[in-house]
């Protein structure tokens, strides 16, 4: 399409290991086509970097404390995404217009109305000789939104290109598990929120115990037995704070001090429990206030890979739903994320809102998202 900008998204999850990457073409409109889909996994050193410093990140005031530390990284991160950007200019054949930089989330705390992605957007336009869009964020707390989630607007266009029925959930399990309802191409009647933790908690009880970064396959989880007292008090404690009207959750807002004691094995099914109950708890009850017959999820983000986890969503979630992996409707999981910031970067450079009343809680539809030309 004529109209068309190319589009590079680069998305750095709450896992901290690496960055996705996605090359796409669209009008930040109706359509979109994927060209590119490359994940670049970080160094040691600035992943174990990225986990110390957010374990150290739990308020504003930490940031002014570990400043030294923060300015370090972030030149570290925006050198990293400078490579990626080289390393998809030189082996692909598009001309990039745009770079959607989402940076490295160390802290997200939408009651104070602020957010702290790591990242130097014009640095990396220095660097890359590239126009970039960074700090989507930001402009929708100002408007009375909580920063997250920024997908939807992605997730409907998708659904869109991909002719998938109406109306439908997408269910997205990063570090923190997010849903978009779709029940029709208006955007003004998408309805999104965060809805607990996806992998944080599960993969923060297996690096504790040096095992890995993650539980693969959600193997560990299925070999352990779930300690039902634990299990029920945590849960009881979580409630206290969801019943404060949160839409929009960081990973600090959770911790896992409750699994002492447990083996490890043991553990992991604790926690894979507790994450899968509030995840299909609030699924069922955004999907039940919305009064719209859903009978179909769709899961993307590296949580859907996690089979004891999904397994376990699906026992505890409401019958009548299915869960379906968006692969099935020819879309890699994986880079939805790293996609619809691609997109997201078109729609801010047009000046188009990326955040609605109903996915973020701000006032009306807000743009976001600064642009830096530096070259």
């Amino acid at each position: 399409m004529s109209n068309s900008l190319t589009s590079l998204g680069l998305m750095s999850g709450t896992s901290g290991d690496g960055v996705d990457a996605s090359i796409i073409k669209s009008d930040g409109k109706g359509y979109y086509k994927v060209l590119v889909n490359k994940y670049f996994k970080y160094t040691d050193e600035i992943s174990e970097n990225i986990y110390k410093l957010k374990r150290n990140i739990n308020k504003i005031k930490d940031l002014k404390t570990h400043i030294n530390e923060i300015e370090d990284l972030e030149r570290k991160i925006t050198l990293f995404h400078s490579n990626v950007v080289a390393n998809c200019d030189k082996n692909y054949d598009f001309e990039i217009d745009l770079v959607g930089f989402h940076g490295q989330t160390i802290l997200h705390s939408p009651k104070n109305k602020f957010t702290k992605q790591l990242g130097d957007g014009k640095l990396l336009s220095q660097l890359s000789k590239k126009k970039v869009i960074y700090n989507f964020r930001n402009n929708d707390l100002t408007q009375g939104g909580e920063g997250a989630p920024l997908s939807p607007i992605f997730h409907q266009v998708m659904v869109k290109e991909k002719k998938i029925n109406l109306p439908v959930c997408i269910l997205n399990i990063g570090g923190i598990s997010n849903l978009t309802l779709i029940k029709d191409l208006n955007e003004d009647s998408l309805i999104s929120r965060d809805i607990g933790p996806g992998n944080c908690l599960i993969d923060e009880w297996i690096r504790r115990n040096k095992k890995g970064n993650f539980d693969k396959n959600g193997e560990l989880a299925s070999l352990g037995k779930t300690n039902k007292l634990i299990l029920n008090q945590a849960i009881d404690d979580f409630e206290n704070i969801s019943n404060k009207n949160i839409s929009s959750f960081d990973v600090n807002d959770f911790e896992i001090n409750f699994l002492r004691g447990l083996d490890l094995e043991d553990g992991a099914s604790t926690i894979t429990d507790f994450t899968s109950i509030i995840i299909a708890s609030n699924l069922s009850n955004v999907i039940l206030k919305s009064n719209q017959k859903i009978s179909k999820v769709i899961l993307c983000g590296g949580g859907r890979k996690n089979k004891t986890l999904i397994e376990r969503i699906k026992k505890y979630t409401d019958n009548g739903i299915k869960f379906v992996s968006s692969e099935e409707y020819g879309v890699d999981g994986d880079f939805v994320e790293s996609q619809a910031f691609g997109f997201i970067a078109i729609r801010s450079f047009l000046k188009l809102p990326i955040s609605f009343p109903k996915t973020t809680g701000c006032k009306s539809p807000t743009t976001g998202g600064v642009y830096v030309k530096n070259f």
